[in-house]
C-alpha cells in the first residue's frame, strides 16, 4: 500500500491476523523477487498467488511488472477496467487484440472470471470491470531466439494500428523493407498483412529470422 493515510486503518483493520504483512511501498518500484525469495526461504509462504484490485490508471505497468519480472508466482487474479480486460484476455489475431495481448499470452494463460457492472461501487464509475485470472505458464507456447526482439516486433506492429504490419516494422527501424518483404514471403504472408490478424506464432516465426 502507498497511501500512507490507509496504513493506520489496514494495520488496524487485520492486526489479529499474524500472517498478514502490510508494506509502504510503491508497487512499480518495490523489488518483488526479493520478497517472494525471503519469504519462501525463511517458510513463511510457499505458493504464491496475487490478488488485487488495481489502480486502472497504471494497470499495463503493474501486470507487465508481474509478467516480465518472471516472479515465482501462481497467478495473477485482479480487477481491471472491462475494455482492458478484453485485451488482456483475448487470443492473439482476436478482434480485441493489442500489443498487450500477447505479451500475456506469451507469460500466461488468461482467463475471465466475472464482469462486475459499475453498479457495484458507490458512486457509480462510468465503466464496467472484469475480474480476470492469468495463470502462469511454466513454459512459453512458442520458442524463441530472442525475447527482446519478438516484444520489440509485435510493440512496432501496433504502434501505427492502421499501417501494415511491413510499413509498422520497417518506421520503426526493425529491419529494411526488403529484408522484411523477405520474411513475409517466406512465410506466405502478405505484404498488406496487418499485424491484429497475426498469431503468436507468426511473430514468433518473424521475430526468429530477424536473429
Amino acid at each position: 500500500e502507498l497511501d500512507s493515510k490507509m496504513i493506520r486503518i489496514l494495520q488496524e483493520r487485520f492486526s489479529k491476523y499474524e500472517n498478514f504483512e502490510l508494506i509502504n511501498a510503491d508497487i512499480l518500484k518495490v523489488d518483488l523477487n526479493e520478497i517472494i525469495c525471503e519469504n519462501k526461504r525463511t517458510g513463511k509462504i510457499k505458493d504464491v498467488k496475487v490478488v488485487a484490485n488495481l489502480p486502472y490508471y497504471i494497470t499495463t505497468p503493474i501486470i507487465m511488472k508481474l509478467l516480465e519480472e518472471k516472479l515465482n508466482i501462481d497467478s495473477i487474479t485482479v480487477m481491471v477496467q472491462k475494455e482492458v480486460a478484453d485485451r488482456l484476455t483475448e487470443i492473439p489475431g482476436g478482434k480485441n487484440t493489442g500489443a498487450i495481448t500477447y505479451c500475456v499470452y506469451y507469460y500466461s494463460e488468461p482467463q475471465e472470471v466475472l464482469t462486475v457492472p459499475n453498479t457495484s461501487f458507490v458512486p457509480e464509475p462510468k465503466v464496467c470491470s472484469e475480474v480476470i485470472k492469468l495463470n502462469i505458464r511454466k513454459e512459453p507456447p512458442v520458442v524463441l531466439k530472442d525475447e527482446k526482439i519478438f516484444f520489440k516486433v509485435v510493440k512496432a506492429s501496433f504502434m501505427q494500428r492502421r499501417k501494415t504490419l511491413l510499413n509498422g516494422l520497417a518506421n520503426a527501424g526493425i529491419a529494411s523493407k526488403e529484408k522484411l518483404k523477405e520474411i513475409l514471403q517466406e512465410l506466405n504472408l502478405s505484404e498488406n498483412v496487418r499485424g491484429e490478424s497475426l498469431g503468436i506464432e507468426q511473430f514468433a516465426e518473424i521475430a526468429n529470422k530477424l536473429c
